[in-house]
């Protein structure tokens, strides 16, 4: 089985010599070999073609030499000595006529190496009968995921989310050959209209000409972005679809491996809430009798918060509290306490939503509903007038753009790193041996203005050990690390779009210091409920309300 990862390799070519061609679809758990054998600074792909040749132990490899990179991991499975079939094809970064001839001639070079390999003859019948046309369907709703490569990890994850087919237009996808109109019995003739057909399909943005890739997602009611970490070509596009679309736009970032599930699925599940494409939603249909109680839960990484309403959205109930080793534990023990306090019983609930990144686990409730979607109808709730939600959670930060009847515009989140989150807050506490609540206090106290220069956890925690060895007030530290956490707060702020009717919301609001820091870096005043932390239970119960069709 010959192994191929870009659009451009030409497997019908492949098949018509006798060979079996197959997709590789690489989703390594981590990169210990392709770190071992190249630069740590390559691009997650290419790491991820190499672990899975080895972890796969295959032997059978075209390679399209379109960057850099796959020249590199080239070089590394040319040095290994296991491969017994290894091709990098020479692909014309145009598609005009000279490009073509050029084209060609690699093209028939490769098969001249396959049929030496395999010791077949190119057959006509093959060759027409491996092409396998596929057409995107015509005037229907759809979501497009574009960008960088994503495999089936990346498109069975949207499609599990959206109620809408899923258009594959990443560089990966997007392979649309028509079938020839004639049998080619020499292989020459062949190569030579099949070069052409090759070179003008949808161009990846590699080849210099890719005006045609302004097409890719005309018609979509929503475009999922995907970008590479240390691959820059698409990051340059994103930039350029989102300053020229109109089209609701959701970026994420990975490295090729499942380490971001987690936020993926709250990313894709938000963004579907928020364009009205969510499998499977509908009503829940029963009688209140002119009763109506809702719960909801917010099962977040350090607490979890339940808001009990009455059919009138007056507040009944509510609680707080640590949600220890088990999420399913952790809520229950809030909902029995909050339940207690509106003097109700379980069975008086008429709906229950839970939300928060334990949502899934909680193991009881009618539906989840992502902390996005939460946090934006309960910051309307709290502050009718907010338009920008700012939420530093123990695990994430993100920053919700909000219209004026509590729906999501936008939102962004920070990627896979704890920096200017609740659990950074947390570690730097335990590192000046403070309580989170005298860090918030003493941060007001500062004196000298002291500058945290590394975000990321592990760096500024070990700045922070240097700076105590100083003898450096605490009080000044603190300030410091406010500042930083305010910096990488505004950055997501930019990052959105916010706009004045700032609300911060989640636990880390009831710190001061932090609250001042992001004021000052801001120019605005935040809006601080008394219920900061109970806005995505808040948000979950009036979801809960709004589901019911009595």
């Amino acid at each position: 089985m010959i192994y191929y990862v870009c659009k451009y390799t030409p497997i019908e070519l492949i098949e018509a010599l006798g060979g079996k061609c197959a997709k590789m679809e690489p989703l390594p758990d981590n990169f210990d070999t392709a770190d071992s054998l190249g630069h740590p600074n390559m691009c997650g792909y290419g790491k991820a073609v190499i672990e899975e040749v080895y972890s796969k132990n295959i032997t059978e490899l075209i390679l399209v030499d379109c960057c850099d990179v796959i020249r590199r991991v080239y070089d590394i499975l040319a040095a290994s000595g296991k491969m017994k079939f290894l091709y990098l094809l020479e692909l014309p970064h145009k598609n005009g006529s000279t490009e073509v001839k050029l084209f060609s001639k690699a093209l028939k070079k490769l098969a001249d190496a396959c049929s030496v390999y395999s010791g077949s003859k190119f057959d006509a019948d093959l060759a027409v009968n491996a092409f396998k046309e596929e057409t995107k369907p015509e005037n229907e709703k759809y979501i497009s995921l574009m960008g960088a490569h994503g495999g089936k990890f990346l498109y069975n994850a949207v499609d599990e989310k959206f109620g809408l087919p899923i258009h594959d237009d990443t560089c990966t996808g997007n392979r649309y050959l028509p079938k020839p109109d004639k049998k080619y019995t020499d292989i020459n003739e062949f190569i030579g209209y099949y070069a052409e057909k090759l070179l003008d399909q949808t161009p990846c943005m590699r080849m210099l000409d890719n005006k045609k890739r302004k097409r890719l997602a005309d018609g979509a009611v929503g475009i999922i972005y995907h970008t590479m970490k240390f691959c820059d070509y698409y990051s340059f596009e994103y930039m350029g679809v989102k300053s020229n679309t109109d089209t609701p736009l959701l970026k994420i970032e990975t490295d090729c491996t499942s380490q971001s599930e987690g936020q993926l699925s709250t990313r894709l599940e938000a963004f579907a809430e928020t364009i009205g494409a969510v499998k499977n939603e509908e009503k829940i249909k029963m009688r209140t009798d002119g009763k109506l109680y809702s719960a909801g839960i917010d099962s977040g990484s350090t607490s979890t918060d339940a808001v009990i309403m009455d059919k009138d959205k007056n507040i009944i109930g509510k609680a707080i509290v640590a949600t220890g080793a088990g999420a399913t534990n952790g809520a229950k023990k809030a909902l029995s306490q909050a339940l207690e306090q509106a003097g109700l019983t379980e069975d008086e609930l008429t709906m229950v939503v839970t939300t928060g990144y334990g949502r899934e686990n909680i193991g009881f409730g009618n539906s989840s509903v992502t902390e996005i979607t939460c946090h934006a109808k309960g910051a309307h709730f709290l502050d009718p007038s907010a338009r920008t939600v700012i939420d530093i959670g123990g695990q994430d930060s993100k920053v919700i753009r909000i219209d004026d009847s509590g729906a999501v515009v936008s939102f962004v989140m920070n990627d896979k790193c704890a920096a200017g989150t609740g659990r950074f807050l947390d570690m730097m506490a335990r590192t000046m041996e403070l309580s989170l609540d005298e860090m918030g206090e003493l941060g007001l106290k500062w004196k000298s203005d002291v500058t945290i220069s590394n975000m990321c956890t592990v760096f500024a925690e070990s700045e922070v050990v240097s700076l105590v060895a100083q003898d450096t007030p605490p009080e000044d530290i603190i300030h410091g690390l406010n500042k930083s956490v305010a910096g990488k707060t505004v950055s997501l702020v930019k990052r959105v779009g916010g706009e004045s009717g700032y609300i911060m919301t989640g636990g880390v609001a009831k710190n001061r210091g932090i609250v001042a820091a992001i004021e000052e870096k801001l120019g605005e005043k935040l809006f601080i409920s008394e219920d900061a932390q109970l806005c995505g239970a808040i948000g979950a119960a009036l979801i809960g309300m709004e589901s019911v069709a009595e």
